[in-house]
């Protein structure tokens, strides 16, 4: 399936910074609860993540991620997550971070 430059230009993945973790217990699979900042225009935003297998709650705290913020917030379990962090699964199917390979701004849209 292809779609068009302006269909791609529709979802907006935006860079930010982690500011809080926690784990996620109440989760049907292990999950960690990510607050995002993505600068002033969008602010912070909350998500879950199936990440448990790479990463720990103190860990992600600073790192810069990738996520889509133009989602509808969508309800998990008692959490609302607010934004899509993007990753892509290992040869094990366990989720790694797509995450910028120098420092670049928080709330930078990519494109």
């Amino acid at each position: 399936m292809t779609i068009s430059f302006d269909d791609f230009m529709k979802v907006d993945i935006r860079c930010g910074r982690v500011i809080q973790a926690e784990p996620f217990p109440e989760a049907r699979k292990p999950a960690i609860k990510l607050w995002v900042d993505y600068g002033a225009e969008i602010g912070v935003k909350k998500s879950s993540a199936q990440i448990t297998t790479h990463y720990t709650p103190e860990e992600l705290v600073g790192k810069l991620v990738f996520g889509v913020v133009n989602f509808p917030p969508r309800q998990i379990g008692p959490f609302m997550s607010e934004a899509l962090v993007l990753g892509v699964p290992d040869d094990a199917g366990e989720v790694v971070l797509l995450t910028p390979d120098k420092d670049v701004p928080i709330g930078g849209r990519m494109f």
